[in-house]
């Protein structure tokens, strides 16, 4: 069983930049990928990116590649999401998720453990 806590949501204007973290109970066993979802109103859970424990690759959703990087800190057990040139389409819930297949698996169904989520709020 892995627990998982966001932090770091919040209101930014567009154009600006917010980290978010995950801080996972457990990377050892019961998970060997990190991955970040977003939720708008209204709309389908979508993959955002995700990482690998142990070698630290990385994968990323077309719709923030260039703009969002995804890194771990192993020590801490932390999986970091940090945005830069955000937008108001970028406003949502955003989820972090483990799970223990390995491979670019962007679907929400295949992630074992889910956060409880943290806002990100963007105004144009």
């Amino acid at each position: 069983q892995v627990q998982l806590v966001e932090s770091g949501g919040g209101l930014v204007q567009a154009g600006g930049s917010l980290r978010l973290s995950c801080a996972a109970s457990d990377r050892t066993g019961s998970s060997n990928v990190v991955g970040w979802f977003r939720q708008a109103p209204g709309k389908e859970r979508e993959f955002v990116a995700h990482i690998t424990w142990r070698a630290g690759s990385t994968y990323y959703a077309n719709s923030v590649k260039g703009r969002f990087s995804i890194s771990r800190d192993n020590a801490k057990n932390t999986v970091y999401l940090q945005m830069n040139s955000l937008e108001p389409e970028d406003t949502a819930i955003y989820y972090c998720a483990a799970r223990t297949s390995l491979g670019r698996v962007t679907m929400p169904s295949a992630y074992n453990y889910w956060g409880q989520g943290t806002q990100v709020t963007v105004s144009s």
